[in-house]
């Protein structure tokens, strides 16, 4: 999945993602569905893209007891999506548990989808993270230490932003994946990110995949926004 413009479908229902998705005809994308419409749609959603070919990462961000990620991603497994992650917080034993309800329900002669962590959301400051979560270190050290957990835990990756792509692969090795939400163009207004960068910036920094969503997702001419995205992303100006 190296160098992938992963799409977040930010919408409410099935019906306006599929008025999103058909100007794209059969173009194959890879796309990101989170929390807010996957509880709205249940597995029925993943079925609707899978179908159509797209790719699909499921972003539910699980953290809790390490049983409970288990059977969770268990489940989450047979739904045959390309990449799921956890919250790197919840330590490294409950990521090795996420790992092991993944083995275990994906079927035989099928790969299980790619699994990785969240360090701190792009919509994190460093001013949040000591206050509120109490962590006294910089912020991109906290990044670090969690993308380390991860690796231990056996994950293939993170949820980073690009500002600390290059340290983590650094650290923990090239082949180790960094998908980095929080990408704006320049002429974008930043939202409620505080962490972003531009396309450029996360291709030069080594980044696996960039999320974008707003951007495409509520232009006025989506394909058009995409293709610009992909130039931009892939520095064919």
């Amino acid at each position: 999945m190296n160098h992938s413009l992963i799409i977040a479908l930010d919408f409410a229902d099935i019906s306006e993602v599929g008025r999103f998705l058909t100007p794209f005809e059969d173009r194959q994308l890879f796309l990101k569905v989170g929390m807010e419409l996957f509880y709205q749609e249940g597995p029925a959603i993943v079925d609707y893209l899978k179908v159509r070919g797209h790719q699909l990462f499921l972003d539910l961000k699980l953290h809790d007891i390490p049983n409970t990620v288990k059977s969770a991603m268990k489940g989450l497994a047979r739904l045959e999506c390309d990449l799921v992650n956890v919250h790197a917080a919840g330590g490294k034993e409950m990521m090795r548990e996420a790992l092991e309800g993944l083995e275990a329900g994906t079927a035989a002669g099928r790969k299980r989808p790619r699994c990785i962590a969240v360090t701190q959301l792009t919509s994190t400051s460093q001013e949040q993270m000591n206050k509120e979560q109490l962590i006294p270190v910089a912020l991109d050290e906290s990044v670090l230490h969690y993308a380390s957990l991860a690796k231990d835990a056996g994950l293939d990756g993170v949820v980073c932003s690009a500002w600390e792509s290059d340290a983590i692969r650094k650290k923990v090795g090239q082949s180790f994946l960094t998908v980095c939400p929080g990408i704006r163009m320049k002429s974008d207004q930043i939202d409620d990110q505080k962490r972003v960068t531009t396309p450029d910036y996360a291709r030069d920094a080594g980044v696996s995949a960039i999320v974008v969503g707003r951007s495409i997702t509520r232009s006025a001419d989506p394909v058009e926004s995409y293709e610009k995205w992909m130039n931009a992303w892939k520095g064919d100006y």
